[in-house]
């Protein structure tokens, strides 16, 4: 039964990317690849990277032992033959990709060569199987891609690497979100596919992995993964959504990974938009992400990766409940539970507002009490006007201090 394998492997990943990370922080010393204090991070002392490495022994030695050379994809919708993927060329591929990723952290490549490394390192996956050839969209159906389904992979696995390089700004962040991610896909495959799942194994390797790493990675780092991480990780996380739940016949293909995903997916969303609309290169580094924000307003680092790591929970586990709640009638497709439904939709608006809350009251709200209590304490006649002009000068400029409340005796 694959349950144990998936269990066994993460711990291994785990152990693995645990016991070789700070020898992968004594290597990024010698080698000179040191993260200095920037304005994307939230460093404050010159720290060593590479911890990737870590993570590529732990994935590799787990999956060695633990996942098949071939993973049989489950048959989609009016294919003759569903296919496998070869799990050493997808392997091959994270090699390439965590090797890239330890160049630019020691010699700090272009960004043009950097992404025409992460397309070759998508190329690799889809040469070795994983293939989105179909999705199943609810109220849509299913819609197949027999020509440009290579395309839509490699376009898929790209964003996910920039998705979670773009997100490792803060100790913890990154490596958190994904062990998390990690294992809500592996619960996720293990229910569409079966006990046998072996991308569910993957998975869990992929969570142990990035767990594994966490150790070290915590407030305050003692290392930092770098692209050699960052891209992995997006690179693993993508691949596994592919194999584990997008290339399904499950009417919520689609919603899966995104749900999972969705944290980083608006984090990167939100910055993007921002440097489009200030007329900046999409990939030029800045303070605007969720955490930097955050710690704009007030929030400590553990604070804010806390927030985000229960932020991620939560979304994942909507993802999973729409795996588990019996919402549909699955002897009359198309009909639904109304109990269950009401369940469903009770779940999925309390993530929503929760969402929101996060998003918007964190760091408008509570930033416009901040802001007030600031401004008074330099003027007692500011107006609630005044307060609302400087928070929204702020907001869209992005060029504003820290704020905190005063202490009682200030």
């Amino acid at each position: 039964m694959r349950y144990w394998d998936a269990v066994f492997a993460f711990l291994v990943a785990t152990a693995v990317a645990a016991l070789l990370t700070p020898l992968a922080g004594r290597l990024a010393r010698r080698i000179g690849a040191i993260a200095y204090p920037s304005d994307r991070g939230l460093a404050r002392n010159p720290t060593p990277e590479l911890g990737g490495l870590a993570i590529l022994a732990g994935v590799v030695l787990a999956a060695v032992l633990w996942v098949p050379n071939t993973i049989p994809l489950e048959r989609a919708h009016g294919e003759l033959s569903a296919g496998v993927v070869h799990t050493w060329v997808v392997i091959g591929g994270a090699v390439l990709i965590a090797g890239i990723g330890a160049v630019d952290d020691a010699i700090d490549l272009k960004p043009l060569l950097k992404l025409i490394g992460q397309i070759g390192a998508a190329i690799v996956a889809t040469a070795g199987g994983a293939v989105i050839k179909g999705l199943t969209l609810p109220f849509v159906g299913y819609l197949s891609f027999p020509d440009g389904g290579k395309e839509l992979t490699v376009i898929w696995l790209v964003a996910l690497m920039n998705i979670v390089n773009f997100s490792d700004g803060v100790d913890g962040l990154a490596a958190g979100v994904c062990a998390i991610d990690g294992g809500a896909f592996a619960v996720i495959a293990f229910n569409l596919q079966g006990a046998t799942s072996s991308a569910a194994v993957l998975a869990a390797i992929t969570s142990g992995a990035a767990l594994g790493f966490l150790f070290h990675n915590r407030y305050p780092a003692k290392i930092f993964m770098g692209d050699t991480g960052s891209n992995l990780l997006g690179y693993l996380l993508g691949v596994v959504a592919v194999i584990g739940s997008l290339k399904t016949n499950a009417a919520i293909a689609l919603a899966v990974p995104l749900l999972v995903l969705a944290v980083p997916f608006m984090d990167t969303g939100f910055v993007v938009a921002k440097r489009l609309k200030y007329r900046r290169k999409p990939w030029k580094a800045d303070a605007e992400h969720f955490h930097h924000r955050m710690a704009r307003i007030g929030f400590s680092e553990v604070k804010t990766v806390a927030y985000l790591y229960l932020w991620t929970l939560m979304l994942a586990g909507v993802a999973i409940s729409l795996q588990f709640v019996p919402y549909k009638n699955h002897k009359a497709p198309g009909h639904y539970h109304l109990g269950w439904s009401l369940v469903m939709a009770a779940i999925l608006l309390i993530a929503a507002a929760a969402s929101v809350y996060l998003v918007y009251v964190l760091e408008i709200f509570k930033f416009k009490i901040l802001k007030g209590i600031q401004l008074r304490r330099v003027d007692p006649d500011t107006s609630e006007h005044d307060i609302v002009e400087a928070v929204e000068r702020d907001i869209e400029t992005g060029e504003f201090e820290a704020v905190k409340v005063p202490e009682p005796h200030e």
